[in-house]
């Protein structure tokens, strides 16, 4: 699709890096509420109160819009490190299964945030390579599509076999549920703005150097790594905090 050569060995953009960052905190910031809800520490209903789920629609929606962008730059820098990538993401996604499995039973996560991006990741993979999405408008177009009738859903994506590959019309007896719709549209959205960056000729797009802008890149940057160990620490430290308490 005629993907334009970066003029430098630069391979970080500060901005997403810093993007990133952001949904990095926001995301710690809602489950450390949610781990207070846990211990008793606090009543927030997470699960109930529409402000809740908005912040966590924005989340993910952050994340996985940068998922769609990354999948373009990465194409454009280096395809061949996408595999590399995509198998600490998938290898995530199956640790988080069976830690769930331990901690939750048969509510463990079995398509979580990390199940759905390995599972884009390898779509848009897969289409971008093969030049199947040539026109950035018709990308973000479908993805207006899938994000406004995706999250109806249909009776018939409830069973289980279903909900196992991401598809649900209601959210199932999990943990943690990212469904392949209406979320792909989000990933297409990224796809979409990534190509239409690219094809204005506008390959960097930067921010001034700041001890802020530098901090959230650095979060972005581990991302992964933040995502795996934050909610282990919040919860040995509030675990900890109630046994001294009490």
């Amino acid at each position: 699709m005629g993907f334009k050569t970066l003029p430098t060995p630069q391979t970080r953009f500060v901005l997403f890096d810093a993007l990133r960052g952001i949904a990095i905190i926001m995301m710690v910031s809602f489950h450390f509420c949610f781990d207070l809800t846990y211990w008793q520490l606090a009543e927030f209903d997470l699960l109930a109160d529409p402000r809740w789920i908005l912040w966590r629609n924005l989340i993910v929606a952050l994340f996985l819009w940068l998922v769609g962008i990354s999948l373009v730059l990465g194409q454009a820098r280096d395809a061949a490190r996408f595999w590399p990538r995509w198998r600490q993401v998938a290898g995530s996604a199956v640790l988080i299964s069976l830690v769930s499995w331990f901690m939750f039973g048969e509510r463990f996560i079995y398509f979580g945030v990390l199940h759905f991006i390995a599972v884009a990741q390898c779509l848009g993979h897969w289409c971008l390579r093969r030049g199947w999405w040539r026109n950035p408008g018709w990308v973000m177009g479908l993805a207006i599509v899938l994000l406004l009738t995706g999250g109806l859903g249909f009776d018939a994506m409830n069973p289980r076999w279903l909900n196992w590959i991401g598809l649900a019309a209601r959210k199932p007896m999990t943990e943690d549920y990212v469904p392949l719709l209406p979320w792909l549209g989000m990933v297409l959205l990224g796809i979409g703005s990534g190509m239409r960056w690219q094809a204005r000729g506008r390959p960097w797009l930067d921010i001034a150097p700041s001890p802020v802008s530098n901090g959230l890149a650095w979060l972005g940057r581990h991302a992964l790594a933040i995502y795996l160990l934050h909610q282990p620490v919040l919860m040995s430290g509030l675990a900890l905090w109630v046994q001294i308490v009490e």
